[in-house]
């Protein structure tokens, strides 16, 4: 029978909150979007989910459409969960999202009501839950009216079937329009979801976090490593068949010789604070206290405590905030 470890907030992993609202992220929350398909052993991941949960991260993060294999991380979620963690679902952030592919015909997409409901449906039964704590439209859809989407989110959570809403990869305008039907419906909305790293600063030139921080509420980080540039893997040159996620696509418009000479840049800094460039990468986000949480996912134990090294020092002194901003958009 698993146990807990009894010292995993003991403080090595800061607790963040969302603007003013109640909802508390651990400051690295597990991402099951890679690695946990119809394919993923599940000892291994059994090993390193309950290894995530031991070092203080409780929040973990899913969608219907993680595996590969619709729907196949979650229930390999749920397998572990019902064996191991359920005694803990208080402690518990776990959440989910609708929105990409997740089945044939029209509604297995976007974020009509249909949609939405029908997914958290399959969703709670794949992993055996009664609720999610933050339930997401995944994207936004341009084909129906957006009062649609947000009143789904809101009955979705009257019906006890999700605590608090999310968006994700909603840009600023999106953002501004879906917090005013929220607020009218008095919606327990909390968090965008959004790419966001070192290369790609979209969400700070588009104004999202800024309105995010203006109206009180958090931002999560996916894709801190940007599909492993930021990490000391490609210091020596990228290769042709590299695929960037289709959010960062603009950190390669410079070529991947000039990328190369920037990672390099990055990583002397990183040397510098004692830090991997990977631990830098996931610190340089966590710097700013509207960015709640951070979502990484991990294959082996040794990838997870190097992430969790990360917030062990999340200061940046103006001269490498300053370094770090030059050579990115040098």
């Amino acid at each position: 029978m698993y146990a807990a470890d009894e010292n995993r907030y003991d403080g090595r992993m800061p607790v963040r909150r969302a603007g003013n609202k109640g909802l508390q992220l651990p400051g690295v929350s597990f991402g099951l979007w890679h690695s946990f398909g119809n394919e993923a052993n599940y000892a291994d991941s059994e090993k390193i989910i309950l290894k995530a949960f031991d070092s203080g991260i409780f929040s973990f993060d899913l969608a219907y459409n993680y595996g590969p294999g619709s729907g196949a991380a979650e229930r390999l979620f749920g397998q572990i969960y019902q064996a191991n963690l359920k005694a803990y679902r208080d402690e518990l952030v776990i959440t989910t999202k609708a929105g990409f592919h997740m089945w044939p015909g029209p509604y297995g997409e976007m974020s009509s009501r249909k949609t939405l409901i029908n997914a958290l449906d399959g969703s709670l039964k794949r992993m055996g839950l009664n609720y999610v704590d933050i339930f997401y439209s995944h994207r936004f859809d341009p084909n129906t009216d957006l009062e649609e989407t947000a009143v789904a989110l809101d009955d979705i959570v009257r019906s006890g079937k999700a605590l608090y809403v999310g968006i994700s990869n909603y840009n600023n305008a999106q953002t501004k329009a879906i917090i005013k039907i929220f607020k009218d419906l008095h919606t327990p909305f909390v968090v965008n979801q959004l790419s966001y790293n070192m290369l790609n600063r979209e969400v700070e030139n588009d104004g999202v976090l800024d309105t995010l921080k203006a109206n009180n509420l958090g931002m999560i980080a996916y894709g801190p490593l940007a599909e492993g540039l930021l990490t000391n893997r490609y210091l020596g040159g990228i290769p042709e068949d590299f695929q960037i996620h289709w959010s960062s696509t603009d950190v390669m418009d410079q070529g991947r010789a000039k990328l190369t000479e920037k990672l390099n840049q990055l990583n002397d800094i990183a040397m510098n604070r004692g830090q991997t460039m990977a631990q830098m990468s996931l610190a340089w986000l966590l710097k700013d206290p509207v960015v709640v949480s951070v979502v990484t996912g991990a294959s082996k134990a040794s990838h997870l405590e190097d992430n969790l090294k990360a917030v062990q020092n999340i200061r940046f002194s103006a001269d490498e905030l300053e370094k770090i901003d030059s050579i990115i958009k040098g």
